[in-house]
């Protein structure tokens, strides 16, 4: 089915690999001109040629910027100053006793995670309230709502995204804009497939016996209890970027495999 995407224009945070170069993907298979965002050079290059190659009717276009500085951040909006669809995707996340996190990097995750998110709606979403069409989605994390304890300043900035994302839906009211907040639970991405080396590297295990081990120890409450691929988030966020999807608007729609056991 297709979803009605033909000739919009996408910017997708951090999209060089993982759960963003997954949301590129689809939203380029539904004919979306795709902005790919990354630090490196290779790396941006490397999926617009990758998007170029197969789906040759779109026109992805290269946004080589460290969103991490203003200086960045304010070339990219010059650059690109309207846009149909933002995914804020980019965000980082680690492992970290809670007593070894310092200032520094509480302020490093909250800058990262929520700030550029938010620099970038605040730029993009008067545009599209003007245009009376447009989608902002958050990519969030079952850490929001079911914090694990393993990395707090990572949870604490994915439930201010829940906060945020809600906030911007009100300014939205009676347009074709919406914002909404994705929910993904635990999902195989490069990140992860290097936490699960640096966990069991040294044991010469299968990945799939890796992958066994993760849930069963530390995300027992999975109900499918195996990781996510990215390329399924990459279908659900691009539904919900789609005119097909205009109902949901200052929602969180989770896809964390059960993780999180509340019915809402």
């Amino acid at each position: 089915m297709k979803m009605q995407m033909t000739g919009l224009t996408a910017l997708v945070t951090g999209s060089t690999k993982g759960i963003g170069k997954a949301i590129a993907l689809e939203l380029a298979s539904e004919g979306v001109n795709v902005i790919i965002n990354g630090r490196s050079e290779a790396g941006v290059e490397a999926v617009i040629d990758e998007i170029q190659t197969k789906f040759p009717a779109t026109h992805p276009q290269s946004a080589v910027y460290d969103l991490s500085q203003k200086k960045e951040i304010n070339q990219l909006m010059e650059k690109f100053p309207q846009v149909d669809l933002l995914i804020n995707n980019l965000g980082i996340f680690k492992p970290t006793n809670y007593y070894e996190i310092d200032d520094e990097e509480w302020l490093r995750f909250f800058k990262t995670n929520v700030l550029i998110s938010n620099t970038l709606a605040k730029h993009y979403l008067p545009h599209m309230i003007k245009a009376d069409f447009g989608r902002i989605v958050f990519i969030a994390s079952e850490e929001a709502l079911m914090p694990s304890g393993e990395m707090a300043h990572y949870s604490m900035t994915k439930t201010m995204q829940l906060s945020l994302a809600k906030t911007l839906a009100t300014q939205t009211k009676g347009t074709q804009v919406t914002v909404n907040t994705v929910l993904p639970g635990p999902t195989l991405t490069e990140g992860v497939s290097g936490m699960l080396e640096e966990l069991y590297g040294e044991e010469n295990i299968s990945f799939e016996e890796q992958e066994r081990r993760f849930m069963a120890e530390h995300r027992s409450a999975s109900l499918i209890q195996r990781f996510i691929p990215a390329e399924e988030l990459g279908r659900l966020v691009t539904f919900i970027c789609s005119p097909l999807a205009s109902s949901f608007s200052g929602s969180v729609i989770r896809a964390d495999g059960g993780m999180v056991p509340t019915i809402f």
